[in-house]
């Protein structure tokens, strides 16, 4: 029964996929919510002089792809979505890859997420692992890629990708753990 829906669920998202690529259905929604950031207190320059957590104790400082290492860029999509710029949101490819591990080992080996269902999980946070809660990440993240450029995905993944802690996005993470910006991230940093 299990087997069952993680086929459907995938066989589903691929085709609802495909209709999408060819351009027979639309997919529309409203702007990301408005997400609440860290006060930075900047010197005339721009430079951080102190960020200011959350009410909730959270660190989220805003980042955009232009303010990270290249490097850091380059491995985060190898790594996490190398189809990045490719699909439409889902890879099917990476959907049926995880879905075939799990089947054949019983348990997940790998996910199938790209960085625009990782960024649908992040605004809207579900505490369930089901299909159904999959399924609504996957629509939510056509509605995300229909509604944003592939760098604005980016930036809202690199401002909210927790990094442990209370640490939410690369900026955070870098001066957290490294005291700098993540423009300035040595290779070995950048891993």
């Amino acid at each position: 029964r299990r087997l069952l829906k993680l086929i459907g669920g995938s066989a589903v998202a691929v085709f609802a996929g495909a209709l999408l690529a060819v351009g027979l259905i639309r997919v529309t929604a409203p702007a990301p919510p408005e997400l609440l950031r860290s006060v930075e207190v900047v010197d005339r320059n721009g430079l951080l002089l102190r960020p200011f957590s959350l009410p909730d104790g959270r660190w989220r400082l805003s980042a955009k792809p232009g303010q990270v290492d290249k490097r850091y860029l380059e491995m985060l999509v190898a790594y996490e979505d190398r189809r990045f710029e490719d699909h439409f949101g889902v890879d099917p490819l990476a959907l049926i890859r995880a879905t075939y591990q799990l089947v054949t080992n019983g348990e997940i080996v790998s996910g199938g997420s790209t960085l625009s269902m990782q960024v649908a999980r992040l605004i809207e946070p579900r505490k369930h692992r089901t299909m159904v809660a999959k399924f609504a990440e996957i629509v939510r993240a056509m509605q995300l890629e229909a509604r944003l450029s592939k760098q604005e995905i980016l930036e809202l993944y690199l401002t909210l990708a927790p990094f442990g802690g209370n640490l939410e996005g690369v900026r955070a993470a870098s001066h957290a753990y490294f005291g700098k910006e993540p423009l300035r991230l040595t290779t070995g940093e950048a891993a």
